[in-house]
């Protein structure tokens, strides 16, 4: 029976888990792609504050900033602008948008100005081209450094915690208090079960766009 207690209550902590990477990844992706067009754009002070803000986010921890972000709008506002999870959303979804958008602007610029060339000499516009001549290529030599953020996501998601939102691993520690240690562990067999499937479906995606190597 306390077996199958510890399961149920680690799968209720493994939903809020999902839920942090599920949103992070929704609204992280897109986000990213705004801010390499940022950092790549040709006018210079719009470049220079989006490279300066990936640059600070990249440098700070990642648990300060999910603090940052929950506790100094309650000093400076006199409340929370978000709610724990909100909040735990909010800063991932920031700062896992600054190194998808340098991952993204490392793959828009390999590919070869010929190819834009070739575009226009065609009649494509730019956006013609973006969508149905580079994006594909992009998506496959960006397809391996992005699995990696994503299945380092899946871990980053324990640091939901340090604000006490309960996550599997706040579940599995939440047994400590009563001498149960072996539930930690445990989260272990959960993780790995997430990130094979994750490897699974990004090996698939890689043999999909192996097109591209001819």
């Amino acid at each position: 029976m306390e077996f199958i207690e510890v399961t149920l209550s680690l799968l209720r902590g493994l939903e809020q888990t999902f839920l942090i990477f599920a949103l992070t990844l929704v609204l992280a992706l897109p986000l990213g792609l705004v801010i390499a067009f940022g950092s790549m754009s040709k006018f210079k002070p719009l470049a220079y504050i989006t490279k300066t803000f990936v640059w600070i986010i990249r440098g700070v921890p990642l648990m300060l900033q999910v603090i940052i972000v929950f506790y100094v709008p309650g000093f400076v506002l006199g409340s929370p602008l978000f709610s724990r999870l909100g909040s735990v959303v909010a800063a991932f979804v920031i700062n896992y948008a600054c190194y998808f958008s340098e991952i993204y602007r490392g793959g828009i610029e390999s590919i070869s100005k010929g190819q834009y060339e070739a575009g226009q000499v065609l009649g494509m516009s730019k956006t013609q081209i973006f969508f149905k001549v580079v994006l594909l290529q992009v998506v496959k030599r960006i397809l391996a450094p992005m699995s990696n953020e994503i299945i380092t996501l899946v871990k980053d998601t324990a640091l939901a915690r340090v604000i006490m939102v309960v996550e599997i691993i706040q579940s599995a520690q939440n047994y400590a208090a009563y001498g149960l240690m072996w539930p930690l562990f445990y989260t272990a067999v959960f993780y790995l079960i997430f990130v094979g499937i994750l490897t699974i479906a990004f090996g698939k995606a890689e043999k999909k766009l192996d097109y591209f190597k001819a």
